[in-house]
């Protein structure tokens, strides 16, 4: 556990080039589990985790629009 590297919902947010509420729209619905809290009490989060919410998320958005045509 030590090995892993942590951030917080501000860093996830700009490490996927999302608005931190998107960070804690995916927390709200399940998809992004809050795995502890800093010295500030902030949340942090698994870098595995945001990786693969965002690349879900990415996927599922793909799927959705359609080509102008």
């Amino acid at each position: 556990m030590e090995d892993e590297l942590w951030l917080t919902a501000r860093e996830a947010a700009e490490h996927c080039g999302v608005s931190l509420v998107t960070v804690y729209s995916w927390v709200r619905r399940g998809h992004l589990k809050v795995e502890g809290l800093d010295h500030r009490g902030q949340k942090l989060f698994r870098h595995l985790d945001v990786a693969r919410v965002e690349k879900a998320t990415r996927a599922k958005a793909k799927r959705v629009l359609v080509p102008a045509a």
